[in-house]
């Protein structure tokens, strides 16, 4: 793989302080937070209100708005019609002020920071089974090869009843679910029914487990496909790799097909070192932010994976985010065709901010631009040759794109951006087989 840095999706800025409570009043604790923040006290009637202020200065808040904060905080902990414990309502506050700003921002207490960060790395502690509620129930679809859950003799069709002494019938099947993952080198007791035997009783040791992102498979004995799941850190290593193996088998592919449909992205250094292997010089894809640290901007360096092999991706409204930065590269600088649907049209890039409690918060820090300098933010990547992946009309395609989510960021473009010519093919509901079919016949011709 080429020797380059790229840019992280989750980008770690540092530490910002978190709130002890333990042995502090509680409104003593929220008044010191809210004083580290740029406070103007109203001396009399007559002065400017903060939002009367100069153009781009922030608003500041009033001794009133501390008052009014902590009335209701009081209120809520009093008068709810069941008892809420002080941190709950805190978390409460905090959780609200983030997703007011944008769909992405978030605050992630310590595990689901924890869980954010193990997403990254591609692994999750577990036992290693895919599941799904069906009828009430928890079904499992698949099993890792050699995951705990093979070793002790679990197949795809049998049904989870109880989980840890609690049968999973009458509660939420995803609170249920969620049991299934848990801290590496703990037990985990199941009772397992399966399609045709009495149930058994099964105590199985969690362990790490690596997610499977890439998946390939060899088509009419020179079409190269590749389903791309998600990115985590190492989804470029794996796909290079994989593309070697193929080579040392002495594997002639005429065109590399990679699916990035339903692809909602994930570590987008991942996404640049991708596009980075199949190109050889030029802009990648630059950062704008409010902040000088997020105006960055990431170029592809001398080598190419497969440089005479023409490139397709597949893609629908589900491609996201990191999906749409590899897909807007290789458009911009006619590396490959792009199939399908406009994409999701996340154009943001979210930074994770450490906090001393062990989480964290997920802050919208800039929007990036592809190698034309077009944001896709709220607009997504127009397709070279478009083909509806949708449900069938009857039942409808209820999926949301970035533009539907509320208060989502607008697009800001800086340059006008330089559309390639696109190709339309008029076909509808076009699944993967018919690309194929289409390919073969010369239907579809990459550069």
């Amino acid at each position: 793989m080429k020797d380059r840095t790229g840019i992280p999706d989750l980008l770690q800025n540092g530490n910002l302080h978190g709130m002890k409570t333990k042995n502090v009043n509680i409104f003593s604790t929220i008044l010191a937070c809210l004083a580290s923040i740029s406070i103007v006290f109203a001396q009399d009637d007559n002065q400017a209100t903060p939002n009367e202020g100069s153009p781009g200065q922030a608003a500041q808040l009033t001794l009133d708005d501390l008052r009014t904060f902590t009335d209701i905080f009081n209120q809520a902990r009093n008068n709810y019609i069941e008892e809420v414990d002080d941190k709950t309502l805190l978390d409460g506050a905090i959780r609200g002020m983030l997703q007011e700003l944008d769909p992405h921002s978030s605050y992630l207490p310590a595990k689901e920071y924890k869980e954010l960060n193990d997403s990254n790395r591609g692994r999750y502690s577990g036992i290693g089974i895919e599941v799904r509620a069906q009828d009430n129930r928890i079904v499992v679809n698949a099993i890792i090869n050699d995951s705990p859950a093979d070793q002790a003799g679990m197949n795809p069709g049998d049904v989870i009843t109880s989980i840890n002494g609690r049968p999973v019938k009458g509660r939420p099947i995803p609170e249920a679910m969620d049991e299934l993952q848990g801290k590496p080198d703990t037990e985990i007791e199941l009772v397992v029914l399966p399609p045709d035997g009495p149930e058994r009783e099964l105590t199985i040791n969690r362990q790490y487990l690596q997610i499977p992102t890439l998946r390939f498979r060899l088509i009419d004995e020179s079409y190269g496909y590749f389903e791309m799941t998600h990115f985590h850190s190492e989804s470029a290593l794996n796909l290079e790799e994989a593309l070697d193996s193929i080579k040392s088998d002495a594997i002639d592919l005429s065109v590399l097909i990679i699916d990035l449909r339903n692809n909602p992205g994930g570590v987008l250094q991942q996404a640049v070192a991708m596009a980075d292997g199949f190109l050889d010089e030029g802009v990648i894809v630059s950062t704008r932010g409010r902040n000088s640290t997020m105006q960055m901007e990431f170029s592809a360096q001398p080598g190419q994976w497969l440089p005479d092999t023409p490139v397709m991706l597949l893609v629908d409204r589900g491609t996201a985010s990191a999906s749409e930065v590899l897909a807007g590269a290789l458009q911009d600088h006619e590396r490959a065709i792009i199939i399908g649907e406009r994409t999701f049209g996340k154009g943001s890039v979210q930074s994770v901010l450490p906090l001393r409690n062990g989480g964290g918060i997920k802050l919208t820090t800039a929007r990036y631009y592809t190698p034309n300098g077009r944001s896709i933010q709220a607009e997504g990547i127009e397709p070279d040759v478009i083909m509806e992946w949708g449900e069938p009309a009857d039942t409808g395609d209820s999926r949301k794109r970035e533009a539907d989510l509320e208060r989502h960021l607008g697009r800001e473009t800086e340059l006008e951006p330089e559309q390639p010519e696109g190709l339309n093919s008029g076909l509808q509901d076009f699944p993967l087989e018919e690309v194929l079919d289409a390919l073969r016949e010369g239907g579809i011709i990459p550069n």
